[in-house]
C-alpha cells in the first residue's frame, strides 16, 4: 500500500523569525491522522531567519537528528557539545534522561533551512549522547547512503531504535531499486527537487508511506534530495 501526502497538506507555523512545515502533529498543529509513522514522530522543515534561533530548551527520551539543507546552525548543549552544522553534516542527539540545548543561525544575512527529525527510542532513560558525521555529495549521488542505523553500519551513526535513515541525491539517469524486508515500514520524504517513487510522482516537501511493499524504486530525479526511513511497525 502506498499513501502519498503532498507538501501543501502539511501543517504550517509562522513565527516571524521561523517558518516551519510539519509532516506530523507538532506544537499547535494537531492532526489525529498524522501523529507519526512507526517510531518516526517529527519531520519539521524549518526556515530560520538570519541571526535567529531556538533558545535553550529541554528534551528527554527522543532520538533527534538534524540535517541542514541550506546555511548553518550553531548548536550548544548541556552535555558539553558546541559546534556549527552545515550542509552534508548529520547531527544526532539522544536526549535520554534529559538534555538542554540551543540552536541559532549564525549568519547575519542569510536564512538557514534544516530538517528536524525525531524518532522515538526503543529504550528509555539512557544517558544522553551526541554525534556528528559528515557525508559527502559523492557518497549520496545516485544511491541511498545510510547515515543512521541501529548498529552504525557502514560508518553511519548508531541510534537507539531499530530504524535507519538513508539520504540520496538523484538526477536524470539515476535509478535505484532495493528490497524492503517483510514487516517493515518505509517513509520517503523528498526534501528538494522532483522524483518518482514506486511510480508516484513527487515534488519538494511531498512524502510517501509504504506499507506491505516488497520493493522501493526511485527514478526520474531532477535535483532530488531524498530521505528514506526504514522503520519497524
Amino acid at each position: 500500500m502506498l499513501i502519498r501526502r503532498t507538501s501543501k497538506e502539511r501543517g504550517y507555523a509562522e513565527h516571524g523569525w521561523l517558518k516551519s512545515y510539519h509532516s506530523f502533529s507538532f506544537a499547535e498543529y494537531y492532526d489525529p491522522e498524522h501523529m507519526g509513522f512507526g517510531p518516526l514522530r517529527v519531520i519539521n522543515d524549518d526556515w530560520i531567519a538570519p541571526g535567529m534561533g531556538f533558545g535553550t530548551h529541554p528534551h528527554q527520551d527522543m532520538e533527534i537528528i538534524t540535517y541542514v539543507l541550506e546555511g548553518a546552525i550553531a548548536h550548544k548543549d548541556s552535555i558539553g557539545n558546541g559546534s556549527t552544522i552545515r550542509p552534508g553534516n548529520v547531527q544526532y542527539m539522544s536526549a535520554g534522561t534529559g538534555v538542554r540545548h540551543s540552536e541559532f543561525n549564525p549568519d547575519a544575512a542569510n536564512h538557514t533551512r534544516l530538517l528536524q527529525i525525531w524518532i522515538q527510542p526503543d529504550v528509555l532513560r539512557q544517558p544522553p549522547r551526541y554525534q556528528e558525521q559528515q557525508f559527502s555529495r559523492e557518497e549520496k549521488l545516485g544511491r541511498l547512503r545510510v547515515v543512521a542505523s541501529p548498529d552504525g553500519t557502514d560508518g553511519s551513526i548508531a541510534i537507539r531504535q531499530n530504524a535507519s535513515l538513508s539520504i540520496g541525491l538523484f538526477e536524470a539517469g539515476h535509478s535505484l531499486e532495493q528490497a524492503i524486508a517483510a514487516g517493515r515500514l518505509v517513509y520517503v520524504h523528498l526534501a528538494r527537487g522532483s522524483l518518482t517513487v514506486n511510480g508516484v510522482s513527487m515534488q519538494e516537501g511531498d512524502a510517501l508511506m509504504l506499507q506491505d511493499e516488497a520493493i522501493l524504486s526511485l527514478s526520474e530525479g531532477q535535483d532530488a534530495e531524498v530521505l528514506v526511513f526504514d522503520l519497524p511497525r
